[in-house]
Formats: C-alpha cells, sequence, structure tokens
C-alpha cells in the first residue's frame, strides 16, 4: 500500500531558519544525492564556509545560494517509512508574500517558525493570517533557534501565548508548538536532550502523525473537463469521490447522464478520487466540452456572474476598480471587471481599509466581481478546487492575482466573516 502523501508549507521570517529546518529534514532522513551535497559543499566553500549548509540543500537557484536568502519557492519530496511528503520552502521577504501564497495553497500543514531570539514579528503575524485564509487546516508553530536562548521554557511560553492570542482572531482548525534547533537537530526528527520540559513529539514524528485527509462519498463530485470527444471526457477530479452509475449533471447546460466507465492509463477503475486524472465515459451523448464542470446530482455548487472574493494582489502594477482582466476558474476562462475593492486586509492587526482607492503589490482584500459569463462555482473554504481562481491581464499575460471565493451573486458587501460557513452563499441557496 503506498504510504499517504503530506504536503507541508514552511514559512516565517527571514533567518528564521526555513531552510535550514528542510535541509536538517532531508538529511536525516538520507534524501540527499551525493551531487547535492557536492554541490552546496562547493559553494559553502566559496563563501569561506566549512562541510554541508543545510540551508543550501533546498535554495535551488544559483541567485540564493550566493545571497544566502530564499528567493522562489523551493519544492523538496522525500518520504519517510509512514509517509511521502512534499515540502514547500516558501521566502521570508515581505516583498515575495506572493511567493508564500503559492506554496500554501495547496498544502495540508503550515510550519511558521519564529526565532527565539525575536518572537513573534510582523511576518509571523501575516503568515498565520495567509494560512487561515487559504483554508491550511493545521498550523505548526516551530520555536526555532532555542539553543541559542538557552533552551529556556519560559521563552518558549512567552511566544507560545503571543501567538495564541494574534490567531484567536483567525480561522485555524488546529495548532501545535514545538521547540526545536533546525541547525542542531533538536527535536526535529529525534527529541531533544535539552528540553525535557517538552513532552510532545518532534516535528517528524508529528507530521508522520498528521490524519489522512478522508474522501467523503456524500460531499458530491467536482470533475472540471479538461478535454471532451462526444460522450467521453478527461479531467482531474478536485473533490468527492466518482464511481459507475452515479447520475451526474454537466454545468453550464444542466444536462444530466449517468456515468458508465472511469479509466486510467493503466486500468479501468470502480472508484476515483480526488487530484486523480481519469477518462469519463457517460452514459448518454449529451454535449460536454472543454471548462465545463461535472457534478453530482443533489450536490451542486452555486451558479451566477458575480463573486465575492478575496485576493492577494501578485503584480507590480496596483488594482484599481472599473478594471477588466481574464479569469481562469479551473478548466474554464472568462472576462471579470472589478466592480468594487471592498476592503483591504491589514495583515498585522488584521484591521480592515474600507474600500481603498487600490490594491498594491502583495495586499490582501476583497473585491467584488462582474462576469461576462456565469460560472459554477464553491466558497473556497468548503472547495479549494471549485473555489479558487486567477486573474491574467489580458494584455500582458501575466498572472496579476490569486482568488478566494466567498460567494457568488452577492451584492457588494463584506462577508468576510461569513467564508468559515462552508457552503453558506449570500443572496443564495447554500450549495
Amino acid at each position: 500500500m503506498t504510504a499517504p502523501l503530506l504536503r507541508v508549507a514552511t514559512a516565517g521570517s527571514v533567518d528564521d531558519g526555513k531552510s535550514t529546518l528542510i535541509g536538517r529534514l532531508l538529511w536525516d532522513s538520507k534524501a540527499i544525492f551525493q551531487d547535492q551535497v557536492d554541490a552546496v559543499t562547493a559553494a559553502a566553500e566559496s563563501r569561506g564556509q566549512q562541510g554541508v549548509n543545510l540551508a543550501m540543500l533546498t535554495d535551488g537557484l544559483r541567485a540564493e545560494r550566493d545571497q544566502g536568502i530564499t528567493i522562489d519557492v523551493a519544492y523538496r519530496y522525500f518520504a519517510t517509512p509512514r509517509r511521502r511528503f512534499i515540502l514547500a520552502d516558501t521566502p521570508g521577504h515581505v516583498e515575495y508574500t506572493r511567493n508564500m501564497v503559492t506554496g500554501a495553497s495547496t498544502a495540508d500543514v503550515a510550519v511558521i517558525l519564529i526565532d527565539a531570539r525575536h518572537g513573534v514579528v510582523e511576518q509571523s503575524r501575516r503568515h498565520a493570517a495567509i494560512a487561515s485564509l487559504l483554508g491550511v487546516p493545521r498550523v505548526v508553530v516551530a520555536v526555532n533557534k532555542m539553543d541559542l536562548v538557552g533552551w529556556d521554557k519560559g521563552v518558549f511560553d512567552v511566544i507560545a501565548k503571543e501567538f495564541r492570542a494574534f490567531v484567536s482572531g483567525l480561522s485555524i482548525d488546529e495548532m501545535t508548538f514545538i521547540p526545536l534547533s533546525a541547525l542542531a537537530g533538536d527535536n526535529v526528527v529525534t527529541a531533544s536532550t535539552h528540553m525535557h520540559w517538552y513532552d510532545g513529539p518532534p516535528l517528524l514524528t508529528f507530521l508522520e502523525g498528521v490524519p489522512a485527509a478522508v474522501d467523503d462519498p456524500e460531499e458530491g463530485v467536482r470533475l472540471p473537463v479538461q478535454w471532451a470527444d462526444g460522450s467521453r471526457i478527461a479531467g482531474r477530479i478536485v473533490a468527492g469521490v466518482l464511481r459507475p452509475g452515479d447520475e451526474v449533471v454537466v454545468l453550464p447546460s444542466g444536462a444530466v447522464t449517468t456515468v458508465a466507465s472511469i479509466d486510467t492509463y493503466e486500468a479501468t477503475l470502480d472508484a476515483a478520487g480526488p487530484n486523480l486524472s481519469i477518462t469519463v465515459q457517460l452514459a448518454d451523448d449529451v454535449v460536454v466540452e472543454r471548462g465545463d464542470l461535472v457534478c453530482h446530482v443533489g450536490h451542486l455548487p452555486a451558479t451566477g456572474d458575480r463573486l465575492e472574493a478575496m485576493v492577494c494582489w501578485l503584480a507590480e502594477e496596483p488594482l484599481v476598480p472599473n478594471t477588466s482582466y481574464r479569469l481562469k476558474h479551473t478548466t474554464r476562462w472568462c472576462d471579470a471587471t472589478v466592480e468594487n475593492v471592498v476592503h483591504r486586509l491589514d495583515i498585522e492587526t488584521l484591521d480592515r481599509d474600507e474600500h481603498p482607492a487600490h490594491l498594491g503589490l502583495n495586499d490582501i482584500g476583497q473585491l467584488s466581481l462582474r462576469l461576462s459569463t456565469p460560472l459554477a462555482v464553491d466558497p473556497y473554504h468548503h472547495h479549494r478546487g471549485t473555489g479558487s481562481f486567477i486573474l491574467v491581464d489580458p494584455v500582458t499575460n501575466a498572472t496579476v492575482a490569486a482568488g478566494m471565493v466567498l460567494a457568488i451573486g452577492a451584492s457588494a458587501v463584506d462577508i468576510t466573516d461569513q467564508a468559515d460557513s462552508p457552503g453558506v452563499l449570500v443572496g443564495v441557496s447554500p450549495a
């Protein structure tokens, strides 16, 4: 049986030790190839360092190795006998907040590092807020560099208390605090001999034990169509479980049919779940096109031509109201006009700047969008796959925003607080 997969995003301020932590995990789990060791050893020696610099094991860009900082999201894959992991090492600089959004958008767990010497800083709060907005269900607060504060339990307790106070205003399902030293290896893979006052698991043990997501067959399938040839379609399931014999509806046409068979390249399946790319033979000759959405009858998303959404602005050029963009939702494209910037979120205080004139690079705010064609969507906190989208500049073809749907068919009112109620939309019936 294949070990379950866990997607982990690390975040924190500059020099909190994110890259070193992942390097330690890779090194201690024997997931490093010799050519990688040789490359980082040579890079370290060119800077007057001796031995292997653990942080460089995840800094894949030459510019990152030369500068000693993380610029891009570095993905690393490794496995233990109990679990497979995809680790996203995201940058700590505030100007690379958009990269953190990318790395955390698919994460099951976010590991937020805090330097024990500096405590909770602006970036710590920023990354906690982003993890909450992106619906990351579990957050681990790794208080790093405990060796530099004498393994002091009091320092750890103060940081944990302050962080808990801040996140009380956020929506995070589960939070765990672990004191560690990434450089020394304490509480990363093996338990620390310096902090007997901590009786919890090391970080890797905790991650190995995180329960795997369980597919709920009653939740309803979401299959964006990527290719269609008559009654035969292909795509990747983003939510739910699909089986032969299931009654499904094709949106936006509303055509109802039944699943005759499900295939992959390797075999014919009795059931298919999230993230699996499949080919489906439908029982009836219905019209299906790329961009359509196949769902279970009785488990339909809301459909409309107005969106309320939270976005992270990714472009140097600011967003201003009454601007039009191309919107990509699953496999469908349409035009979208920004009718209103409802508010901009102050990540440090969680206060809202109502109706700002624009959103700038790395800003997070709520928008009201008018669409050129109706879309079938879910609230992001209900289904990530059908509750997310990107905005693209139609002139430069650059991605300018990553969005999370709050509601569809709603008026331009501030509904951020209602995003914690999956499926409940303003102005429409529950999905």
